[in-house]
């Protein structure tokens, strides 16, 4: 199947308050009303839809979340995955009601391999293992469940152990997602904000630890010049063709979006190979720490990500580091 999304923001009302939420300024906005997402689903659909991601604030705390769900199914997409804490799925019987709803997949968040970082960056006591459970629970359920850890200051050196948490969980995928510099995680940037250059070789023994372990593994908004022997894990590279319904307006091509307003490349990446392929780190990143760490990579030019994808010979799938 190939994948068009929609990524429908419901809200901003969240039982976490983390220290890097991007949405954080919303909150004050609550959140969206029943009809106005089962609105933007129907409009979805008509617009070729085939997939919906519910997302928030924390979407599993709405009073209406499993008939959203059921409806979405009724209206025929294929693939329904809640972008979530986790924190509402300890609960089994409300992980139950969600899983004959209709949603297949579960797009969890954890942070922290153990209590202290996690709960730190959420700010919410008990939410680690509320959000462990709710993984174990999703599996025990036959859900797919796609792991997010945002990659901050308190984290970074921790992300080994993080995977490795994620290999006893069985879980189906997992993807470091490099800081967004918006809301929150602007609000408390020295707090949040690594040096992208000190954090990757940590990242990297994270992601080959999922790899080794046959776990799908992905970083998001990392340019390919800090990607050396993992580029083919480059998120940006799997990403499907999504439209994002936010409360007020629509996105019908988030990529475009993302290139044109979100990330950013710098003088030296005109001579990169990758420069077709690379979208470059969020553009508050630089606006801070400098673009001295972002080195353009010699060699032939890629023009496309497929070019990537079908070289193992030069990205291999088990990097040799």
């Amino acid at each position: 199947m190939n994948l068009y999304r929609v990524d429908i923001k419901t809200g901003y009302l969240c039982n976490n308050n983390c220290y890097f939420c991007v949405q954080a300024q919303n909150r004050h906005y609550g959140n969206r009303t029943t009809q106005e997402i089962k609105d933007a689903l129907i409009t979805a659909k008509k617009k070729g839809a085939n997939g919906v991601v519910f997302t928030g604030g924390e979407f599993t705390i709405r009073k209406d979340a499993v008939e959203l769900v059921a409806f979405a199914k009724e209206l025929g997409f294929e693939s329904i995955q809640l972008q979530t804490n986790g924190r509402m799925f300890a609960n089994m019987d409300f992980a139950k009601r969600m899983v004959a709803a209709g949603a297949n997949e579960f797009g969890p968040s954890l942070h922290g391999y153990k209590p202290e970082i996690h709960e730190y960056l959420t700010r919410a006591p008990g939410s680690w293992s509320q959000t462990v459970k709710g993984i174990i629970n999703a599996k025990k359920l036959g859900l797919r469940v796609v792991v997010n850890s945002v990659v901050v200051k308190p984290n970074y050196r921790y992300t080994p152990q993080l995977a490795k948490l994620f290999v006893k969980l069985h879980v189906d995928q997992f993807q470091f997602a490099f800081v967004h510099a918006l809301g929150n995680a602007a609000k408390y940037y020295e707090k949040m904000m690594p040096v992208m250059s000190l954090a990757m070789p940590y990242i990297k023994r994270g992601l080959k630890i999922g790899i080794l372990n046959g776990i799908g593994v992905m970083v998001e908004a990392v340019p390919f010049c800090m990607l050396k022997g993992y580029e083919r894990y480059a998120a940006e590279l799997y990403m499907p063709d999504t439209m994002i319904k936010e409360p007020n307006f629509w996105i019908d091509n988030f990529e475009e979006v993302r290139k044109r307003e979100g990330k950013k490349l710098f003088p030296q990446c005109k001579t990169c190979r990758f420069r077709f392929v690379c979208e470059g780190p969020w553009k508050e990143y630089p606006e801070k720490m400098g673009i001295e760490e972002f080195k353009p990579v010699p060699g032939e030019i890629i023009k496309s990500k497929q070019e990537i994808l079908n070289n193992e010979k030069e990205f291999p799938i088990i990097p040799k580091d």
